[in-house]
């Protein structure tokens, strides 16, 4: 199946993921290729880095920044590199006010655009092994089996 690629479309497919990851449980894979699908947006020029921001919710209370991206008509944080800290302007608190518009992608078609996109695959999950254990069945008699008389009887 080809789904289009516009950079609007990879744009909400882009936000349909982070979205998802937010709450999913296992979120490495959704994280994975946002970051994947941003970087290769920047790398071709069909994104740009605008600058840093102080993160919203730093790590181990320190304060901590992030790059604003802007892709299509959507604008998403990345961690920085190093060289980011050196050319790009640093723009201070996050706006609280700003809101991504709308997306009306379902998270499946936003994989499979991503994934198309980005070469990711998801990893296979193994299944646990569980430990060898002889479960107990008890032994089933005969309805029909009537025991032989011993010479007791």
């Amino acid at each position: 199946m080809s789904i289009k690629k516009t950079d609007s479309d990879i744009a909400q497919a882009i936000f349909t993921v982070n979205r998802h990851a937010k709450t999913a449980p296992d979120n490495q894979y959704l994280y994975a290729l946002k970051k994947e699908a941003l970087s290769m947006m920047i790398l071709q020029e069909r994104a740009q880095k605008i600058g840093l921001h102080f993160s919203k919710n730093p790590r181990k209370s320190q304060q901590q920044s992030s790059v604003l991206v802007k892709c299509g008509d959507y604008y998403f944080h990345m961690l920085p590199k190093k060289e980011d800290f050196e050319n790009l302007e640093h723009l201070g608190q996050l706006d609280e006010s700003y809101r991504n518009p709308p997306s009306r992608m379902n998270l499946k078609m936003a994989k499979e655009l991503l994934s198309e996109l980005t070469g990711l695959t998801p990893k296979k999950k193994e299944e646990p092994k569980k430990p060898f254990t002889k479960s107990y069945q008890p032994r089933q008699l005969d309805r029909f089996y009537t025991p032989k008389k011993s010479y007791f009887d």
